[in-house]
C-alpha cells in the first residue's frame, strides 16, 4: 500500500505534506479555543450606487482582529510563537519568534456584533443611511470564519449648501471662501469631504487675519426633512459660544528679532537696532539689519497669515547660520468688539551654529578595476563670515590607491589629492531675492584643483571654477544655473606606454586634446519623494550643458584663448524615475534615462570628462564600471586598469527594481537593468594618421554607431541585493549577472544568468546609497 502511494504522489508533494504536518499548531491550541480564520464582506446594492470599491475598502479597514498569517495552509508565525513557549524552546525558535512570531488569534477575541455596529456608523458617514449589517459565523472543530453581508440602500445626495451668517466679520469672510467650497450641488452626504471643507476654511482664514480661528468652531447641519427622495440640505454655522476672538482678524504689531538668542543671553542688556520698521536686539551686530530684514516677510500693520508666518521661519532656517527659527505671537490686550482688529506682536528668536568648525574623515576606497586604499577629507567652515549669513568652506583631501588584482598590471598606484574653496551667499548676488518667497535663494563661488599620479601612465591636474545660483521654486521644484562654470585639465607626464595607448586610440587622444572648458549649464529637478506620504511619487532631472560660445565670440572665431584652445559642445540629460510603494515599506521602481551629447564649432569630439558611460553600482550593475559599449565595441584592455575608450556621446538606460524589508535595518532588493552607450558622429582623422590608428577609428565607429538596430546591442542584466538603511544612511551590496552581452555575436549575446556560462557571471558591486 505504502509502495503504491509513494509510486502516486510525486516526491515534492509529499515534502509539502511532511512540512505542513511538521508545522501544524492545532495540537497546541487549548481545547475550549478555536483560532480566528479572518472574515469577509458581502455588499448588496443598486446597480447605479457608485464608488462602492472605496467604501469597501473602508468597511475591511474596520474589521478587527487580524487572523494569524498564513501561508499554504501553514501559520508559520504562529508556530514559531507556540515553540517559543515551551520549556527549553532552544536558540533557534526563540530567534525566530523574536523576529517572526505572531501570538495566536482566538475566534473568542472576535465580537461580531461590535463590528456591525462600526459598520453600520461607517456607511452612515458616507450617506447610506438605513443600512443593514448582518453576521454569519462558519465555524470548525480547528478554526471560526465571520461573513458579514451589507445591505446598502440609495445615498443621501445634498441639494443645497448654505451658510448661516449673521453680521460678524468671521461669516462674512467664510462666505467670501464658499466659491472655492470642496461641497457641490449632487454630492453624497460625505463626512469626512465636509471635514475637508472645515480645514480648507479654516486654511483660508487663516490667511485672512484670523489668529484664533480653529475648525472645530464650525459645526454642519443636515436637513432631509423637505425632500422624499433622499435629498438632504447642509447648513454651515459657528458652534454656541465661540469666543469672540476667533472671530475677528488681526494686524501684526511691534516685530522684535534676536539674531543671537542664547537661553543664557540677558536681553535687556542687549543693544537695539531699528531697521524697516522691525526691532534687533544682539550684541556686535552679530548679524547684520540690512541683510536679515529682506528674509522676514512679516511686516507691521499688515494682517496675520499664517502662510507669511511659515515661509519666514523657512526662509530664515534657510539661511544656513541658524539651528532653527522660532517665531512667537503674543496679542496685545485690546476691546474685543464684532468689527475691532486684534493686534499681534511678533517675536522671532533665531540660534544660531556653532560659528567655526573642523571635519575630519578618514575613508577606505575600492573600486571595480582593482584599486583599494586610505584616503582622508578635512574640511573647514565658518558660517556668517561678514555678518551677513555667508558660508565658507574649504575642503581638502588627499587619497592613495593601489591596484591589488590588475593582471599584468599588479601593482600599478595612483596619488589622489584636491583643494576646494567654496562661498555660499543667501540672496542672489547682484539680483534683488523679493521675487522668491518660498525659499532662499542662494549664490554659490567655487574655486578648485585637484591632482591625480598614476604610475606608469600620466599626470593630471585640473582647476576648475564656478559662478552660480541655486534656488527651490517651491516644496518639489529645484534649480541650479552657473552661467559662469570654467574647468582647464592639463595631461603631462605621459610615459611611452600611456602615448600608446592614446595613439592607438585617436577617439581617446582627440578628446584630450580640448581640456579648456568654460560654458553655462542649468539644472532642473522635480522631486516628489519629499512628500513621505505620497504612494506615486515621480522623481525627474533635467541638465543642460553648452560651452564655447561666448570664447568663440570673444576670440573672433579663433580656435584658442589665452593660448589655450577651448571646447565648444551642447549636452543635455534626463532622468526619470517613478516610485510604487505598498505595505510595509515595499517599493517598485522604474527609471529610464536618456543623455546625447554633440560637439561642433571648434571640436570634433566631446571632452573626456563629458562624455557618457555606462556599467557599475549606479548603472546596468550586470558590467563592470566603464566597461560598457560603445555599441558592441569591446575593449583589449582585460585587466581593469583602464576603460578610456569605452565611451559615447548617447547613452541610453532603463531599470526596474523591487525593495522590500528583511528584517528591522536589513532591506532586500530584485534588479534588471538594461543599458548602453554610443556614438553619433564620425572622427575625420589626418591624412597622415598611422594605418593602425585609422583601422581603429574604422572598427570603433562601425561597432560604437548608433543605428536602427540600437535594442539589440542593449546590455541587460538582473541581481539581487542585500542594503542596510539607518535613518537615510544606506550601505549597498549588489550581485548582478548579465542576460545579454552586447560585444559578442549576434546569435551569442544571451546567456542564463547566475548560471550561464562565460566570463564575469557574477559582478559584485559595493556602493553607498541607492543606485536611483
Amino acid at each position: 500500500m505504502i509502495s503504491r502511494i509513494w509510486k502516486t504522489l510525486p516526491p515534492l508533494y509529499l515534502m509539502v505534506l511532511c512540512l505542513v504536518q511538521s508545522c501544524s499548531v492545532q495540537r497546541f491550541v487549548p481545547e475550549n479555543e478555536r483560532l480566528y480564520g479572518g472574515a469577509d464582506i458581502q455588499i448588496e446594492k443598486n446597480d447605479s450606487i457608485e464608488k462602492i470599491p472605496a467604501v469597501r475598502n473602508e468597511l475591511e479597514l474596520l474589521l478587527q482582529p487580524q487572523p494569524n498569517t498564513s501561508f499554504l495552509g501553514m501559520r508559520l508565525p504562529l508556530f514559531f510563537h507556540f515553540k517559543a513557549q515551551r520549556e527549553r524552546p532552544g536558540f533557534l525558535y526563540r530567534w525566530l519568534n523574536k523576529n517572526f512570531g505572531e501570538e495566536p488569534v482566538y475566534f473568542s477575541d472576535v465580537d461580531p456584533q461590535r463590528m456591525e455596529g462600526l459598520m453600520r456608523n461607517r456607511l452612515d458617514n458616507h450617506g447610506f443611511f438605513y443600512s443593514t449589517i448582518q453576521s454569519e459565523i462558519d465555524s470548525t472543530h480547528q478554526a471560526a470564519t465571520v461573513s458579514y453581508r451589507a445591505t446598502i440602500p440609495q445615498p443621501y445626495v445634498m441639494e443645497r449648501y448654505q451658510l448661516e451668517s449673521d453680521s460678524s466679520q468671521a461669516y462674512k469672510a467664510i462666505g467670501e471662501t464658499l466659491g472655492e467650497s470642496l461641497l457641490e450641488k449632487g454630492d453624497r452626504f460625505d463626512l469626512a469631504l465636509m471635514k475637508s471643507e472645515r480645514e480648507r476654511i479654516d486654511n483660508r482664514l487663516k490667511q485672512q487675519g484670523y489668529y484664533n480661528f480653529n475648525p472645530d468652531f464650525l459645526i454642519f447641519e443636515a436637513d432631509t426633512n423637505q425632500y422624499r427622495n433622499r435629498r438632504f440640505d447642509l447648513f454651515l454655522r459657528f458652534k454656541k459660544e465661540v469666543p469672540q476672538k476667533a472671530k475677528i482678524p488681526y494686524e501684526i504689531g511691534k516685530i522684535t528679532v534676536y539674531p543671537e538668542y542664547k537661553i543664557t543671553n540677558d536681553t535687556t542688556r542687549q543693544e537695539h537696532t531699528v531697521y524697516e520698521g522691525i526691532d534687533f536686539v544682539q550684541d556686535d551686530d552679530f548679524f547684520k539689519p540690512k541683510r536679515l530684514a529682506p528674509y522676514i516677510l512679516l511686516k507691521e500693520g499688515q494682517r496675520y497669515n499664517a502662510e507669511t508666518a511659515r515661509l519666514t521661519s523657512n526662509r530664515l532656517s534657510g539661511i544656513g547660520s541658524y539651528k532653527y527659527a522660532n517665531i512667537q505671537f503674543k496679542e496685545v490686550d485690546t476691546t474685543l468688539q464684532k468689527d475691532s482688529t486684534g493686534l499681534l506682536n511678533v517675536d522671532i528668536f533665531l540660534s544660531p551654529l556653532t560659528k567655526r568648525s573642523l571635519r575630519a574623515e578618514l575613508k577606505a576606497i575600492t573600486k571595480s578595476n582593482g584599486f583599494t586604499g586610505p584616503g582622508i577629507s578635512v574640511t573647514y567652515s565658518n558660517r556668517n563670515l561678514f555678518h551677513g549669513g555667508e558660508t565658507l568652506n574649504i575642503n581638502g583631501s588627499f587619497s592613495y590607491e593601489a591596484q591589488l588584482t590588475g593582471g599584468n598590471n599588479e601593482g600599478l598606484n595612483s596619488i589622489v589629492g584636491g583643494l576646494k574653496t567654496e562661498l555660499v551667499i543667501p540672496r542672489l548676488v547682484p539680483f534683488s531675492p523679493s521675487r522668491f518667497r518660498y525659499a532662499v535663494p542662494k549664490t554659490r563661488i567655487s574655486l578648485g584643483g585637484d591632482f591625480l599620479n598614476r604610475s606608469k601612465l600620466y599626470t593630471l591636474t585640473s582647476i576648475n571654477s564656478v559662478f552660480g545660483y541655486t534656488w527651490n521654486a517651491n516644496r518639489f521644484v529645484y534649480h541650479e544655473l552657473n552661467p559662469i562654470s570654467v574647468n582647464y585639465t592639463n595631461l603631462a607626464n605621459t610615459t611611452a606606454e600611456f602615448d600608446t595607448i592614446l595613439d592607438e586610440n585617436p577617439f581617446l587622444r582627440t578628446s584630450f586634446e580640448q581640456q579648456f572648458i568654460a560654458g553655462l549649464n542649468y539644472g532642473f529637478t522635480y522631486n516628489e519623494l519629499v512628500d513621505g506620504d505620497k504612494t506615486r511619487p515621480i522623481f525627474f532631472s533635467a541638465n543642460w550643458d553648452i560651452a564655447g560660445n561666448l570664447l568663440n565670440l570673444v576670440s573672433g572665431g579663433k580656435r584658442e584663448v589665452f593660448g589655450l584652445e577651448y571646447a565648444q559642445y551642447a549636452k543635455l540629460d534626463a532622468d526619470f524615475r517613478y516610485y510604487w510603494k505598498w505595505g510595509k515599506q515595499q517599493t517598485l521602481v522604474s527609471r529610464l534615462y536618456a543623455g546625447w551629447g554633440l560637439p561642433f564649432g571648434n571640436s570634433v569630439t566631446l571632452p573626456f570628462a563629458k562624455q557618457f558611460f555606462s556599467g557599475g553600482p549606479y548603472s546596468v550593475r550586470a558590467f563592470q564600471i566603464r566597461s560598457l559599449g560603445p555599441g558592441t565595441f569591446q575593449s583589449t584592455d582585460t585587466d581593469g586598469s583602464s576603460f578610456f575608450d569605452q565611451s559615447g556621446n548617447l547613452r541610453l538606460e532603463a531599470n526596474l527594481e523591487y525593495r522590500f524589508p528583511i528584517w528591522s535595518y536589513l532591506k532586500g532588493a530584485f534588479f534588471a537593468d538594461a543599458g548602453n552607450v554610443w556614438l553619433t558622429y564620425d572622427i575625420d582623422l589626418p591624412l597622415d594618421e598611422p594605418e593602425e590608428s585609422r583601422a581603429f577609428n574604422e572598427e570603433l565607429i562601425a561597432k560604437g554607431r548608433f543605428g536602427s538596430n540600437w535594442v539589440s546591442q542593449l546590455g541587460v542584466g538582473v541581481g539581487l541585493g542585500l542594503r542596510v538603511d539607518i535613518q537615510s544612511f544606506v550601505i549597498r551590496l549588489d550581485v548582478a549577472s548579465p542576460w545579454r552581452v552586447p560585444y559578442l555575436p549576434e546569435n551569442e549575446r544571451s546567456r542564463i544568468p547566475f548560471f550561464g556560462s562565460g566570463d564575469n557571471n557574477l559582478v559584485w558591486n559595493f556602493a553607498i546609497g541607492y543606485p536611483f
